[in-house]
């Protein structure tokens, strides 16, 4: 089973700053360093370190060298990444003094994809395969369309929800890995428990994470539930927690394990990457992961 992630690559522009920027506001920040992100890029690194078999797909600008560098480092396949004449896709991000973050999106490079191009790549696949799509890209609902006409397995992490997930038949996702903000976006609702019911009766075939922070992790697939607390850290930067969740998640999928098993891991790695800096560093790699759970 291979996953392809046609997703965004973004180059991380990351401010610590006191507080969050207020309207009307001028701050003084206290620092600026630069990362590789854009959550495909954050996901299939975690997918890679991970130990699973990934393929990016997306567009960069003629500046996207060290994306293609990153991949050949962390062992993502990067053979169907195009380059394009418009820039690569670019977040500033703010990160205050509790490692909360705000993030404005530049998409880019990420919003030329073509129906052609997409043809192209989903080719290359089988139906035992992954889609695994993030919102930070164009062409979402052909994404979507044409990969279940294949019969892939789709896994969608519908951020940023916005208007364009509304042109998406969300009927066709196979897993939903979305956190508490994105899950009341699309339910109207605001507690965890009524979000994941609403989701389960909306999507009663679909697997669905809901993701909670400090509070953890929800997990249902029709009358099965699970959950899992997160492990207690001194968090540095949260910016790639929620992508290295997503990528371990997937990860355990792949390999056959149990749900339980699947979302402790991924918690844990997700609690290794958010007491480090920057969003690709971060992501923990698989046996370090182990090892940490074996301590626990």
């Amino acid at each position: 089973m291979k996953v392809l992630n046609i997703g965004s690559m973004n180059l991380d522009h990351v401010y610590q700053v006191d507080h969050i920027v207020q309207p009307g506001e001028t701050e003084s920040t206290g620092s600026l360093a630069l990362f590789l992100g854009g959550k495909g890029m954050n996901q299939s690194v975690a997918l890679a370190k991970a130990g699973v078999e990934v393929y990016q797909g997306g567009m960069l600008g003629p500046d996207g060298q060290p994306f293609l560098d990153a991949c050949r480092e962390y062992g993502v396949d990067s053979r169907y990444i195009r380059t394009v004449s418009e820039p690569t896709g670019h977040t500033i991000i703010q990160i205050d003094r509790h490692a909360q973050n705000c993030i404005l999106l530049y998409g880019g490079a990420n919003q030329c994809l073509t129906e052609e191009y997409v043809d192209e790549v989903l080719s290359h696949f089988a139906p035992e395969d992954i889609l695994l799509l993030q919102n930070e890209v164009n062409l979402l609902p052909y994404l979507v369309d044409r990969a279940c006409e294949k019969g892939m397995t789709i896994a969608l992490n519908p951020s940023p929800f916005d208007e364009k997930l509304r042109a998406v038949d969300l009927s066709k996702v196979s897993i939903f890995l979305l956190n508490e903000v994105e899950g009341g976006q699309i339910t109207g609702l605001t507690q965890p428990e009524e979000i994941l019911a609403a989701m389960v009766e909306r999507f009663p075939d679909t697997q669905i994470v809901l993701t909670l922070g400090k509070d953890g992790a929800l997990y249902a697939h029709g009358a099965e539930r699970h959950f899992q607390p997160i492990f207690p850290v001194q968090a540095v930067d949260t910016t790639a927690a929620g992508d290295t969740f997503t990528g371990y998640f997937l990860a355990g999928l792949t390999e056959g394990l149990p749900i339980p098993e699947v979302l402790r891991r991924s918690a844990k790695a997700s609690a290794i990457a958010v007491t480090r800096p920057g969003a690709v560093p971060s992501i923990p790699q698989r046996d370090e992961v182990l090892r940490a759970l074996e301590q626990a």
